[in-house]
């Protein structure tokens, strides 16, 4: 074990050339990042995690009955042994030779079929009430802690120095010490990914699972490589960017649970600016160049290094698909002059042209939508509907 432990904490792989880990060790006048330190991140994450149970539970959910957001799910498909049967023990999204099959055997058209397997897949998706007290949980931590990143940046001065000079961020690496404002921040930031890693099992699910599983993979490990390797500058900056844009999707998401659509429309449109300008101006271009060049020049490269830059790239390549999906919305808005779901949406709906065919063979069985626009009544529609 020890042999193990000694192979993966090799000091040629983390630290830059004639740095050892003795060089890092606490001392009377300074203090630096320790690895030990990251095992906060768990009793933390699950206290995070608690606290977000209560969140939702008593401020969240009084906030949103306040706005007349209800409970109520989609539509309940109607009960059939044969169609039930199906659903749990052979498939969810049936083929065209089992619909017929099925067809035949309950004397119901093909559509009248397909409808009520939307509804019953619709019908274990969750209500607005609970997608609008995830949204308002997220929203709260969101700009806690993007507020915390920015006071933490202004009262170090790096608002001033390092946005201006990057390269500030590598003079006297790796012997910059760790202050307790940063020490928090990080661990508070750690401990949030490690959270949503587990919760994201049992929260709203939704098409884009693994992009954001593996999204707050490398968040996790981007952090407990800076963190380790004393990249806590750089790293700071890096946190404070991405987290700019979240609390204004989560807000805009809750104004459209709520039904106000023209506010959902703005925080919109500010999501989309704060976004695409951080995510596809600032970062490429001056915290990747810092990253990729600048530290190049400074420090030199070394493996950790290399890792460090991949994990970077990678979440620019995350970022380049989510801006994607933004101004794909955005283009559905001016040309349709609605959006009625986000591309990532859960919930599935009827079309127009479905909703108006005539029912099935047996009037008593077939199934109609309960919502406008062609919706099964669970979407939200609007020049700017947002279901996650």
């Amino acid at each position: 074990m020890a042999g193990i432990l000694a192979w993966f904490w090799n000091e040629r792989f983390w630290l830059p050339h004639n740095v050892t880990w003795a060089d890092l060790k606490n001392t009377e006048e300074a203090t630096f990042p320790q690895a030990e330190d990251l095992y906060l991140a768990f009793p933390l994450a699950f206290c995070i995690f608690m606290v977000r149970l209560i969140f939702e539970r008593f401020v969240a959910k009084p906030c949103a009955i306040a706005l007349n957001i209800q409970a109520n799910g989609p539509q309940i498909a109607p009960p059939n042994a044969i169609l039930e049967k199906v659903f749990t023990a052979i498939t969810k999204h049936p083929d065209e030779k089992r619909l017929e099959g099925l067809s035949k055997q309950l004397d119901w058209d093909v559509r009248s079929i397909q409808r009520w397997f939307r509804q019953r897949r619709n019908q274990e998706k969750p209500s607005t009430l609970t997608r609008f007290c995830e949204s308002m949980w997220r929203f709260s931590f969101y700009l806690y802690v993007f507020t915390y990143g920015v006071r933490f940046l202004k009262k170090v001065g790096s608002l001033k120095i390092f946005y201006i000079i990057l390269m500030h961020c590598w003079y006297n690496y790796p012997y910059q010490p760790l202050t307790t404002d940063l020490h928090y921040y990080y661990i508070l930031e750690l401990s949030f990914y490690w959270s949503l890693m587990f919760s994201q099992f049992t929260d709203i699910k939704r098409k884009d699972f693994g992009i954001m599983f593996l999204h707050h993979l490398v968040c996790i490990f981007l952090i407990t490589f800076s963190y380790v390797n004393n990249m806590a500058r750089v790293g700071t900056l890096v946190l404070c960017l991405h987290d700019s844009a979240d609390a204004l999707l989560e807000a805009a998401k809750m104004a459209n649970y709520a039904k106000f659509q023209k506010m959902c429309d703005l925080l919109f449109v500010m999501f989309a600016v704060v976004f695409i300008t951080t995510r596809l101006g600032i970062f490429p271009l001056w915290v990747l160049n810092t990253t990729l060049f600048e530290s190049w020049e400074i420090v030199g490269p070394y493996p950790s290094w290399w890792v460090f830059n991949l994990l970077l790239l990678l979440i620019q390549g995350l970022n380049c698909f989510w801006s994607y999906l933004i101004v794909k919305i955005a283009c559905k808005a001016v040309s349709r002059g609605k959006v009625s779901k986000d591309d990532r949406s859960d919930i599935e709906s009827s079309s127009d042209e479905e909703d108006s065919e005539p029912p099935g063979k047996n009037a008593h069985t077939a199934t109609t939508t309960n919502g406008t626009s062609g919706t099964n009544g669970y979407l939200l529609t609007g020049s700017c509907s947002m279901d996650d």
